[in-house]
């Protein structure tokens, strides 16, 4: 029979026992402290490895020693390239010259000191281009008073439309417009931009009067080139970061969203982060094929009118190979087959490879870049698995642009119309009010648009502003449409 087991070691064996129970509660608490700190900190070193080369991060912020991946050298000096097309200076034909300085030919033969005879010969010409001084017009509009001899009432005189309430003209207006939304001049630098320039001087006031003003009249042309956009069969969009007003002492977030086709661009200015901006903007009678990056805001289109950015997606690859191990085998089994397509790409939009041979060989392409995918969404490392899963929900708009002719692989055009709207923001710290932000996506819609149809902004801003100011039909910013009726 067992010895029965004294009181106070029973005792002491429980009091052992709790103690274990608490520390066991302890290691555990203290080992899932260890887990979530070892994810944060992995998470806070996979963001210090982001840049502008493995994310949509801008190369702005990207810290000291970042080294983007090397090109490979081609050994030719830099410069124009045998068979670029030549720039030069074109001269201006003679109508359009204002003076003209005739040189004899010399009498004598610089070589041989030989009289010359005979009537003149060929004759070299080159121009000087300079600029008169400039002076503004000054126009004083003087309304005379007549007493009605009869009942003592003053008569004033009524000036004409275009001189009543006006004191700046439409060009002087349309400049001070084109200073700020195309040169991304601030109010001040326009102030002394035209006192330098022209001996013109505005105040601040007046140069907001006169954006409040061109914002009104380019209302209804900025509304017919949103319908336009909704009308086309492709469009690019984008969106950057932006600032509105202030909230609690610090710029309130908004952002700068973009749609564009190959002649007009549409920009608007949102607080809103979410797919009702990319709604809006396109309409929802949209059927046409939406180039974008992955970002959420457009998961709501039809993914088989989608052409994902491959630039985006050469970002996402070069994520995968900077995280090493299972990751870079991966991510550079990703890039190989990424160059291959760019290869056969660039050779398609030379002319040099016909799109039928490049659907051919891209299938094998597809097939293979779908397989690293997958095996990177269930192999990899953790944020590689997520990115490769994000990646495969959207895998057929990956490759739309090798069926349609007309669409372009990435979305550089949408961010290379963006590029100096970023620039803006850097310099403007954004805009104060909804007024101002209206102004900013009118006049940049106005000076991309016509940018991108080669057109003057200068004369259209004027004659857009003539237009208003007497109830005539607006200027068109639509390629083939001539005027729109103001709303």
């Amino acid at each position: 029979m067992l010895e029965v087991m004294p009181r106070n070691a029973r005792l002491r064996i429980a009091e052992l026992e709790a103690q274990v129970a608490t520390r066991d509660a302890r290691i555990a608490e203290l080992e899932a402290q260890v887990k979530a700190l070892t994810r944060r900190v992995a998470e806070l070193e996979a963001r210090l490895r982001k840049n502008s080369t493995n994310s949509s991060k801008p190369p702005s912020s990207d810290p000291p020693g970042v080294r983007r991946p090397p090109r490979r050298p081609t050994g030719r000096r830099p410069g124009g390239q045998p068979g670029h097309q030549f720039h030069e200076r074109q001269m201006l034909p003679p109508q359009q010259v204002d003076r003209f300085i005739d040189v004899p030919a010399p009498e004598r033969c610089s070589s041989c000191n030989g009289k010359l005879e005979g009537g003149q010969g060929q004759v070299v010409r080159h121009q000087m281009v300079e600029i008169p001084p400039l002076k503004p017009l000054v126009t004083e509009v003087r309304c005379h008073v007549l007493e009605c001899a009869h009942c003592g009432t003053l008569n004033r005189a009524t000036p004409a439309p275009e001189a009543a309430g006006h004191v700046f003209g439409e060009r002087l207006s349309a400049m001070v417009c084109l200073l700020e939304g195309k040169y991304r001049l601030s109010k001040r630098l326009v102030r002394d931009a035209l006192s330098d320039l022209l001996g013109v001087r505005l105040s601040l006031g007046a140069i907001s009067n006169r954006e409040k003003e061109m914002s009104e009249a380019l209302s209804a042309p900025v509304a017919q080139a949103e319908q336009h956009v909704r009308d086309q069969d492709a469009v690019n969009m984008d969106e950057t970061g932006w600032f509105e007003g202030k909230v609690d002492g610090r710029h309130g977030r908004s952002w700068l969203w973009l749609a564009a086709t190959t002649l007009v661009a549409v920009f608007r200015i949102s607080s809103s982060h979410g797919s009702e901006v990319a709604k809006a903007l396109l309409g929802e009678d949209f059927a046409g094929f939406l180039t974008t990056d992955r970002f959420g805001a457009y998961t709501w289109y039809d993914t088989a009118l989608r052409q994902l950015c491959w630039s985006h997606l050469t970002r996402d690859f070069q994520g995968f190979i900077d995280r090493g191990g299972e990751s870079a085998r991966i991510g550079q089994a990703l890039m190989t087959e990424r160059n291959r397509m760019f290869k056969w790409w660039h050779r398609v939009r030379d002319g040099t490879l016909s799109r039928e041979e490049f659907a051919r060989r891209m299938r094998e392409v597809e097939q293979e870049v779908g397989r690293l995918l997958r095996q990177a969404a269930v192999c990899a490392e953790e944020e590689t698995a997520g990115t490769a899963a994000k990646i495969l929900e959207l895998e057929e708009a990956m490759w739309t642009f090798v069926q349609v002719e007309s669409l372009e692989p990435t979305n550089n055009f949408a961010e290379r119309l963006l590029r100096p709207c970023v620039m803006y923001r850097k310099t403007s710290f954004g805009t104060q009010s909804p007024e101002g932000s209206r102004f900013v996506e009118r006049i940049l819609t106005a000076v991309t648009t016509l940018g991108l149809q080669q057109r003057n902004v200068l004369e259209y801003l004027t004659d857009l502003l003539y237009a208003h100011r007497r109830g005539l039909p607006l200027p068109s910013l639509l390629p083939f449409t001539t005027t729109v009726q103001s709303s």
